[in-house]
């Protein structure tokens, strides 16, 4: 049985599919009325120099034993930010999810680098990480995983939104928490802007300069993922098979591409709405173009997109939450989100 009077002081950390960079977010967690409450004590990205860029970018191309090594270099680096995040402030226990590699869950694997023995020897702070894993070897897709986190800690909100790599949603439906990946999103808009030098799209200013190309809106409007029932989950590896392909056969403007592509997601994401109040997170919070056509799309929905700390950091901090479920050995993935024959409580313990 947890302590109504414990607090947890953990830090959470978190790399995207987009690359923006190395979250780490100090966290507090509390429970009060066996309700769970938090607090962002201090955040930070520390964005990619050019050295570990296109390390992270390439990964999946590299040989066996040079994915080992760069799984405990990035490790390291991992811990080195840590220590020069918290500057002698005393935590409980570090949380990291790692950056994706791969993820298959169909052949029952999914690959997160950024070895959690290396944070725990670099730090010398108790580390969990490969909080996946579990869940893919009991049949899961081992994604969503921040769901646990909107159920106990956002639960006044009908749906959770997160626009990042990718667009997942988390909602309840007859006391079952359900959730899955939509659609791609930063992971194919920073893709296009890339070829005009750029990281991202600023405010969604690109795409709102083009125009929309349906016949290529129809092409990604019919993938065959839309149409399969949850639980899903989307991944690289299926952004550069059926997305990037579809972009590199048109031959059109890139602000074209780019206005298409945010047409598809605010068409994907409508249809799973239904009137309520949705909390919306992530990078993709901040493209203001974006987010008005999704609001122009759902008119009985009420969008509340919080302040910058919450959307910079919501999937760092609920890994740290995550952290605080594993210690107490209490479920941190649920079965009804990602397919599993059984909840667990994934996560795997390096102590020094």
């Amino acid at each position: 049985m947890l302590s109504e009077n414990k607090k947890y002081n953990v830090i959470g950390v978190m790399s995207g599919t987009s690359l923006d960079g190395l979250d780490i977010a100090q966290c507090e967690f509390w429970q009060e009325n066996n309700n769970w409450k938090f607090n962002i004590v201090d955040a930070h990205t520390f964005k990619y120099s050019s050295k570990w860029l296109p390390l992270l970018i390439n990964a999946h191309k590299i040989s066996s034993s040079n994915l080992i090594e760069l799984n405990n270099k990035y490790g390291d680096f991992i811990g080195e930010k840590i220590i020069l995040f918290l500057d002698n402030r005393n935590i409980d226990f570090i949380a990291s999810h790692g950056h994706t590699v791969f993820h298959n869950p169909k052949k029952k694997y999914t690959y997160q680098i950024g070895n959690g023995a290396n944070i725990a020897a670099t730090t010398k702070i108790k580390t969990i990480s490969d909080f996946r894993i579990l869940d893919v070897s009991l049949g899961g897709q081992g994604a969503p995983l921040v769901p646990i986190g909107d159920k106990l800690l956002f639960s006044n909100y009908d749906y959770c939104i997160n626009l990042g790599g990718f667009a997942n949603i988390s909602f309840c439906d007859n006391n079952k928490r359900i959730a899955f990946d939509i659609c791609p999103v930063n992971i194919v808009s920073n893709n296009l802007v890339s070829t005009l030098n750029l990281e991202f799209d600023k405010d969604g200013e690109i795409g709102k300069s083009g125009v929309v190309n349906f016949e290529l809106l129809n092409k990604l409007n019919s993938l065959e993922y839309y149409s399969k029932k949850y639980p899903k989950s989307l991944g690289r590896e299926w952004v550069e098979k059926n997305i990037f392909t579809i972009f590199a056969d048109n031959n059109i403007p890139v602000n074209d591409s780019i206005r298409t592509l945010y047409e598809h997601i605010s068409i994907q994401i409508s249809c799973n709405l239904n009137k309520g109040r949705v909390l919306i997170t992530g990078g993709g919070a901040k493209n203001k173009f974006l987010i008005s056509l999704i609001r122009q799309k759902n008119k009985q929905v009420n969008f509340i997109i919080p302040d910058n700390q919450l959307i910079d950091f919501k999937e760092a901090l609920i890994f740290a939450f995550l952290g605080v479920l594993r210690i107490n050995n209490q479920v941190n993935t649920l079965s009804s989100v990602t397919g599993a024959y059984a909840d667990s409580s994934g996560g795997v313990i390096f102590d020094v």
